[in-house]
């Protein structure tokens, strides 16, 4: 504070002339800066041995002496920021720092990006918006999804097609598939460095039960104990071959039963505010450490004013770095997503199957999606709804549509425009089409869409994609009107199926027939893409489009203080 009080009262003397160089008593300037003359003194030495001004003066009470500035306060408040930064002192910075945040954007971004500060490799990732707070259960944004996996850890986690244990080293179950018990790794740790015990975990898998979603999701759980202090038991009231993918969900992430910010993963919370979130490595995490010790998102909206909307442009595009500067950043990796936007009719005596199937062949012959005014690369029509599983062939439009449909549809803003490009579609074929936007990004049990003829949503697909799909079917509101007598069933009798390879043939069929009888049709899928500067590393984009902080890394400096340049990789 006192280094901020300081620049405050330099700032004060400087604005008498805007910087310019000018005659002036001590007089004149202890007024100005609100304190005694013997003070200006002592602070016109000590800026001038600190290279910001040269003062001469004259003698005489009174008398003028020549003031000339070497730095502007602005350039002052960009020292001490780095400063504070260099020192590992994030928070304290945001605090001392006191500037509108049109300025703090300015300061931020030579910043951005990898930075070795006091030997250790930093990461700073600018952010459009303040997050979510971080509840596992509650999360629907994408960026936050990513941030609860590397803070909080499953028993069981996902890695690609597969699942793979976590916090349990392995796991067993009997002959029926309805005993299973994960046996813990020893010595494992919370990030304020408790030991993990089953009976805590054992606590949160019962408070998770006890919530909509969770219940949901681990319908089939009888009961949970701990046997053994490296042992968890689950018992269920039938087979359900899921349970390890079940355990992997973000709803089953487990924090710390006392303190709701404290998990067990890669990461560690230490700071979460509107203007910053921190992260800090974990240093007794069970599996391989990062090689990043801090992560920092810097929440400055003003930074994406300028034409590219978001820090992830169109929440697909992340620019780890200044995003003005997207040309000189290097495009480090780009997938398509495997979730995708789509829409769901929902039949009724107002609008009946055929009806329903003669929309979206209308939707899929016009060719809507391709027009689309969106920025080029951004997205793609989707052929398939998996890799591998293409798409049932369209039918012609064939009869009429109702002389009125209801739309309802929820984030991101590119369904917003594809509703605006069907009410046009739709006023052609004599369907007036009435939009209701919902400013969310998933569909929650307490949305009212009693009156929606059609939904639009964005199904979010990470890891396990088949798993994902079920759990869409099986929990989500969009789907509760289909579930009791369409969907209960064969989702059912998917979850007793011990054979992957059936389960898989399974869910392939089920979606075949739900596409085909009218009641689900995939729109479009994303581009993500991921840009970083010179010396940011090991970035790949895994299946939410982010980046697994564990695995980037930051060449450290040279002699002379530069990061050296990455190494060619080894044949």
């Amino acid at each position: 504070m006192r280094q901020l009080h300081r620049v405050n009262q330099f700032q004060r003397l400087w604005q008498l002339s805007q910087g310019e160089a000018q005659r002036i008593s001590v007089a004149a300037m202890a007024q100005h800066c609100y304190c005694s003359e013997r003070h200006v003194r002592t602070l016109l030495r000590q800026w001038q041995q600190a290279g910001w001004l040269q003062w001469h003066g004259a003698a005489g009470r009174g008398k003028q002496g020549e003031l000339r500035f070497l730095l502007s306060p602005e350039q002052l408040r960009q020292q001490l920021l780095s400063q504070q930064l260099a020192a590992g002192e994030a928070v304290q910075a945001l605090q001392v720092l006191d500037v509108a945040p049109e300025r703090l954007v300015k300061m931020l971004r030579p910043l951005m990006g990898g930075q070795w500060q006091n030997q250790a490799p930093v990461l700073r990732i600018p952010y459009y918006r303040a997050m979510e707070a971080l509840d596992p259960l509650q999360l629907t944004g994408r960026a936050e999804q990513h941030l609860v996996r590397q803070i909080f850890s499953g028993l069981t986690r996902f890695n690609a097609d597969d699942v793979e244990g976590d916090l349990a080293h392995h796991w067993q179950h009997d002959a029926q598939g309805r005993e299973w018990y994960f046996w813990l790794r020893p010595l494992l740790s919370w990030h304020n460095d408790e030991p993990v015990q089953a009976a805590q975990l054992v606590q949160q898998l019962q408070r998770i039960m006890q919530t909509p979603q969770g219940g949901r999701l681990l319908a089939a759980v009888e009961h949970i104990d701990a046997p053994h202090p490296l042992a968890l038991r689950i018992r269920l009231r039938t087979s359900d071959y899921w349970l390890p993918q079940r355990l992997a969900h973000q709803f089953c992430l487990l924090p710390h039963p006392e303190h709701a910010d404290t998990g067990s993963g890669p990461w560690r919370l230490t700071h979460f505010t509107r203007e910053l979130v921190r992260l800090e490595s974990h240093a007794r995490w069970h599996h391989q450490r990062p090689l990043i010790q801090v992560v920092e998102y810097w929440i400055t909206p003003q930074l994406f004013d300028r034409g590219l909307g978001t820090s992830c442009r169109h929440p697909v595009q992340i620019a780890i770095g200044d995003p003005d500067e997207l040309d000189t950043l290097r495009p480090v990796d780009r997938s398509i997503s495997l979730g995708f936007c789509y829409l769901a009719p929902r039949f009724s005596a107002r609008f009946s199957q055929a009806q329903a199937k003669t929309l979206l062949a209308l939707i899929q012959h016009s060719g809507v999606i391709q027009q689309l005014p969106l920025d080029e690369g951004l997205i793609t029509p989707t052929a398939e709804l998996l890799p591998g599983w293409p798409l049932p062939a369209p039918h012609r439009p064939e009869g009429t549509l109702p002389a009125t449909l209801t739309l309802h549809y929820h984030l991101p803003i590119e369904l917003h425009v594809m509703a605006q490009a069907l009410v046009p579609l739709l006023a052609a074929q004599g369907c007036t089409l009435t939009c209701v936007f919902h400013d969310v990004k998933s569909w929650r049990d307490d949305i009212d869409l009693s009156d929606a003829d059609i939904i639009m949503g964005d199904r979010l697909i990470g890891d396990a994609p088949q798993f994902t799909l079920v759990n869409w079917l099986e929990n989500d509101a969009a789907w509760q009107p289909l579930r009791p007598a369409v969907l209960q069933a064969p989702l059912h009798a998917i979850a007793r199926q011990a054979s992957p390879a059936l389960r898989s043939a399974a869910i392939h069929q089920l979606f075949q027939q739900l596409m085909r009888d009218g009641h689900l049709l995939p729109l479009f899928n994303y581009r993500y893409q991921v840009f970083a500067p010179p010396g940011v590393e090991g970035i790949q984009l895994n299946s939410m489009g982010w980046f697994d902080f564990t695995r980037a890394w930051i060449p450290p400096p040279a002699a002379g203080g530069a990061v050296q340049p990455a190494p060619e990789p080894v044949p």
